[in-house]
């Protein structure tokens, strides 16, 4: 009766596993970056390929900053497993005003159904420079 029980369940596991077509799995080609040397009231765009490499659908529930200064979208909000989409991320060095210069550390955060990482975060960095 125990060996019954253990072939059954390890067949029913089995069969969840293949119906169920795995976990969406949130990856970036970097998490951190630099926009290097930025004069103050320049603003600089970077985009980042955000893949799923997971086998079920990414759904994005949100694109997040730690900073006004910083804007950040994703091109759509589902990515098929094997997929990806672009993350564009806006910085305004000018946005703290003339007088904000010297390096500073922003992030944006990325929301996500995967269950090993419902959240992704990618840094960067810059050194705003003071206007002629």
């Amino acid at each position: 009766m125990r060996k019954q029980l253990v072939f059954f369940g390890l067949s029913l596991l089995l069969l969840l596993a293949a119906c169920g077509g795995g976990q969406p799995q949130i990856s970036s080609e970097l998490s951190e970056f630099s926009f290097g040397e930025v004069v103050n009231g320049e603003v600089v765009t970077r985009t980042i390929s955000i893949s799923n490499t997971g086998g079920a659908s990414l759904v994005i529930d949100g694109v997040s900053t730690t900073c006004g200064c910083t804007q950040a979208s994703l091109d759509v909000t589902r990515i098929a497993p094997g997929s990806s989409a672009e993350l564009t991320i806006q910085f305004d060095s000018g946005a703290h005003g003339p007088e904000a210069n010297g390096e500073l550390t922003r992030q944006v955060y990325i929301a996500s159904n995967d269950p090993a990482q419902p959240e992704l975060m990618i840094e960067f960095d810059a050194l705003v420079l003071a206007a002629d």
